[in-house]
This record gives structure tokens, sequence and C-alpha cells, in this order.
């Protein structure tokens, strides 16, 4: 529980009609809000309820807070929203510590910090570094001097392989897969066998990384991979080795990005894109879902959506798909005429 004074003052916002005494404890919706939740509201509908409710406080717009006179505490915030999902951030990083578990395994030399959480059969190897306030759920695995940085979570059977670099408030969800072996071999002409190529790089990690469920992603082979601060990826996604992916960058499940690729800063990949190696992806560019990039292809264009494969534009892409419509149609004219 945190008092809501405290919580206005850690989003940067402006309480009203609150009389000191309240806290609040989570973040929900409208229909499960207690005395102590905070819901959010973005239009009149969504005030009308917000106000009906049980909550303990409403994140709103200067303009709704002027009709919504003093039923309850108001956080007064630009967008409603994004004050609602920080209040969710401040409130899970002000829950307690819960210690190390008798059953978890610990090196010896591996430097922990204080508050920190190591659950039940989560394995920490020999000089690995756990920064403040960090939590590591049942079953995760931390190789040989990973370092992870304060504030992370890392949620159950998650591994992270030697070589791999966590920075500060990093969120990797169950089954992800940091720092394997990329995806390279050199194949001997008189053989045919295949032989692999060193991958014996490191994987970076910056501040403010959510990675999902069951997502790999792979150390760099002889130098690194990177995932800039505040990138957003959905689960079962794939990141190959070499890559670099910009800040910011949101990218949906069931993508898959080749070695050697670059994504440029506020990028947004839609489900299931797929992109060649040493592709390069710029600035704020919108890849539709299943959109293809072609190895060595450069896309570029902020604020525009490609789509299709090879991807383009979507309006010319869209062009295409009716010229072939319009062909199709003629065609079977033409076969059904006498």
């Amino acid at each position: 529980m945190l008092p809501l004074r405290e919580l206005a003052a850690s989003l940067g916002v402006e309480l009203r009609h609150a009389t000191g005494e309240e806290s609040i404890g989570r973040v929900a919706s409208v229909r499960l809000a207690n005395s102590d939740a905070l819901v959010f509201a973005e239009d009149e509908a969504a005030l009308a309820d917000a106000l009906a409710s049980l909550a303990g406080a409403v994140a709103v717009t200067a303009r709704l807070a002027d009709q919504a006179g003093r039923a309850k505490p108001l956080l007064i915030a630009t967008q409603p929203r994004l004050a609602f999902a920080r209040a969710a951030r401040f409130l899970r990083d002000a829950e307690p510590a819960s210690g190390i578990h008798p059953a978890a395994v610990i090196d010896p030399t591996a430097k922990l910090a204080e508050g920190i959480s190591i659950a039940a059969c989560a394995v920490v190897g020999a000089g690995a570094e756990v920064g403040e306030g960090t939590a590591i759920g049942a079953g995760a695995v931390v190789g040989t001097g990973v370092v992870i940085g304060r504030g992370c979570r890392i949620y159950p059977r998650a591994v992270l392989y030697p070589g791999t670099t966590l920075g500060e408030r990093v969120v990797v969800h169950a089954g992800a897969v940091l720092g394997a072996d990329g995806f390279g071999y050199v194949r001997d002409a008189a053989s045919g066998e295949y032989l692999q190529f060193p991958q014996q790089g490191t994987l970076v990690i910056e501040d403010d990384v959510e990675i999902g469920a069951n997502t790999t992603i792979d150390r760099g082979a002889l130098e690194e991979t990177r995932i800039a601060r505040g990138v957003k990826l959905d689960n079962l996604v794939h990141i190959g080795h070499n890559c670099t992916v910009g800040p910011n960058v949101v990218i949906a499940s069931q993508t898959g990005i080749s070695g050697s690729t670059s994504i440029g800063a506020g990028a947004v990949l839609g489900g299931q894109v797929g992109i060649g190696d040493h592709a390069s992806v710029g600035e704020g560019v919108i890849l539709g879902g299943q959109a293809g990039i072609l190895p060595h292809k450069k896309i570029r264009g902020p604020g525009i959506l490609f789509w299709g494969t090879p991807a383009k534009p979507v309006k010319a892409y869209l062009r295409e798909l009716a010229a072939v419509a319009r062909l199709s149609r003629t065609s079977k004219k033409q076969e059904t005429e006498p």
C-alpha cells in the first residue's frame, strides 16, 4: 500500500479532493475495484462508471476532473491511461522482498544486493551479479557471470546464459531464453558437413525492456546483440545473433528476426513478421502482420505502414492486390465466353 499523496508525487500529477489518509494498493478495472484500488477514465461514460464504483481514486484529465465533483480523490493527468500504467509499476515495486528461498541454489561467488527475492529451485551461477530489488522466480537459471541490474523481475523458468547483461527494471517472462548460441554454421565443401561458427559474443539488454514468455534472443557471434532501452517484446519472438534493436521498439508475437539485422528506434512490428539476415528497418517504420523483409533489404519511412512479402508501403501493396483481382476477373470472364 502507498499513501495516495506519495503515489501522486511519484507520478508527477496533481492530486485533488484527497484528505491525506487514503492509500492505494493496486490498480483495477472499474468492475473489480474496491477502496484500495486506482481506476482511470478517459471520457464521460468511463468517468460516470468510475465515480459509481468502489474505487479509492480515479485518474482523469483536467477537463473530466471539472465534471467529476468531489465524489472521489482524483489524479489529474494528461494521459490517464499512462498514469494508470505507471501507477501499476510503482505499486509493484513497493512490494516487499521475500528473501532467498532455502531451495534456491546460489554459487558462493555470486554477488547479491539488498532487497532481492530468489524463489525455490532458482539457480544463480558463479560470479553472477543480482541488483537491488530484483526478483528471480522459481526454476529460473542465471548463468555464470550474468549481470542483472536493479529492480528487475525474472519470472519462473527463464534462462539467462553466460555473457548476458540486463540493465535496470527489465522484465523477463516465463520460459524466455536469453543469450543462447545463434544459428551460424560454416559448410565444409568437401564433406557437406556443417560446423558451428563461433558463438562467443554477448547479449546486452538495456533499461526498461520487457521480454515476453518463451521469447528467445541470441548472443552475438563474435561481438554483441543489443536490445536498447524501452523495447517491448511480445511472447514467442525470436531475435537472432548480432542484431540491434533501437529504443522503444514494439514487436508482436511470432516475429522472427534473422541475424545481423538492425531495427530503428520507435519501429512497430506486427505479429508474424519475418525479416531476413542483414536487413535494416528504419526509425518509426510500421510493419503490418506477416510482412516479410528480404535479406539485406533496407526499409525506410517513419510512420509509414509496410505490408506484404516483400514488404511495400500498404497503399502500393493494396493497389497491386486490386490489380491482380481485376486480372483474375478478366481471365475468368474470358474463359467463360464462347
